[in-house]
């Protein structure tokens, strides 16, 4: 009869079953639990009683808790026994079945980052869960220890509860934000608003501008009045600037911008720096036919007409001038409204004339003045009316 009831005590509670307990005693390296209902108390090793690694037990569990755990195994002698119990186990299939609904709804899920390791990030999903660096963000992150302790929303990406894998992704979450933020840009965005952004990145043909979501560009020749060959001469990555919308294309998801236009004309303050009559030091920048085409200033150009280069008669400009060479020139008119600047070279050269001017101050002779006489010679003597 007592062989039969201990027997049938013992079959109360089996191996894989779930069962309740209160924390009796902590130790070091596991946790002592009384089994409602149990013959015998239940013991947790630390290694099982939490899904993240925990260095000491009363990290995670006081005395009085209940707790509730599956049985792994169960041990006993003729005078005593105890169940083996995992609390893990318990909370990583509760935490399994969480993820796997998130999965199929395609919801988000809150995880602290515990860890900062080799190639990614470890956060307390329920249980542990893994974010590869390449799942991290959309942006490059060189350094990923300014994450650890920050609480990150998260997409599941893999569940596979056999190997005990879960992938989880930040950078889905941000493309999905930045996505919905870029669509709202793209509606409400028009052409002559100004803006402000952030230089995103470089290239040889302009600078793409971060406008919250969605980049614009601007075009090399927007950068400013100045001529630029390279856009770093003007801007640098990081750098924010205030930008004109020239253009939106929401077919194609294009915005034309320029930083040029948020700047003063160099012509709305030339009167502060230039006037009629002004003799000035320019280059030339470029030759045409009827003239050359003369910076003054960054910003400023103006033309001398081909009758403006040179005293002498010339056939064209290249004759006498070459591009980027100096040259003193005189300011003849400013039109601030067309934006125009007539230029004279030859006004700040002295005429010099290529004849003796002597001859211009000899007094009248009659060797000046000769009469027909001196001309036609012993001619006319033998003229007969």
């Amino acid at each position: 009869m007592t062989e039969e009831f201990n027997e049938s005590m013992i079959n109360e509670v089996e191996e894989g079953d779930k069962v309740k307990g209160t924390v009796q005693q902590i130790e070091d390296k596991h946790v002592v639990v009384h089994i409602e209902g149990g013959k015998f108390d239940g013991i947790i090793p630390i290694s099982q009683l939490s899904t993240q690694h925990i260095e000491n037990a009363n990290e995670v569990v006081n005395i009085g808790d209940e707790i509730e755990a599956f049985v792994t195994k169960i041990e006993q002698n003729e005078e005593s026994g105890h169940y083996i119990l995992s609390k893990r186990k318990l909370d990583e299939n509760l935490s399994y079945e969480k993820l796997q609904t998130i999965l199929d709804n395609n919801e988000t899920i809150d995880a602290e980052v515990t860890e900062v390791v080799k190639g990614g990030l470890v956060v307390d999903a329920g249980m542990r869960g893994f974010i590869p660096a390449s799942l991290i963000s959309v942006d490059y992150i060189e350094d990923f220890s300014d994450y650890l302790g920050k609480v990150l929303t998260l997409k599941v990406e893999e569940l596979d509860q056999a190997n005990n894998r879960v992938i989880l992704s930040h950078k889905k979450v941000e493309q999905e934000t930045l996505s919905t933020k870029k669509d709202e840009i793209m509606n409400n965005i028009s052409q002559g608003d100004v803006i402000e952004g952030k230089v995103a990145r470089i290239a040889n043909f302009g600078a793409f501008i971060d406008l919250g979501g969605v980049d614009g560009l601007v075009h090399v020749s927007e950068l400013s009045h100045d001529h630029v060959k390279s856009p770093e001469e003007v801007v640098k990555v990081g750098d924010v600037v205030k930008v004109k919308v020239r253009a939106v294309d929401r077919e194609a998801e294009r915005i034309s911008l320029s930083i040029k236009d948020t700047l003063p004309s160099p012509f709305e303050v030339i009167d502060e720096k230039f006037s009629v009559g002004d003799t000035v030091t320019g280059k030339v920048v470029r030759l045409a036919q009827f003239g050359a085409f003369v910076e003054i200033a960054p910003g400023l150009q103006g033309l001398v007409h081909i009758s403006q280069i040179s005293h002498e008669h010339i056939g064209n400009p290249d004759e006498v001038l070459q591009r980027g060479q100096e040259v003193q020139v005189k300011i003849l008119s400013i039109d601030k409204e067309e934006e125009r600047i007539s230029l004279s070279i030859k006004e700040t050269i002295e005429q010099v004339n290529d004849f003796d001017e002597s001859y211009l101050n000899q007094s009248d002779s009659d060797d000046d003045n000769p009469t027909l006489g001196d001309v036609f010679g012993d001619k006319l003597k033998n003229f007969k009316l």
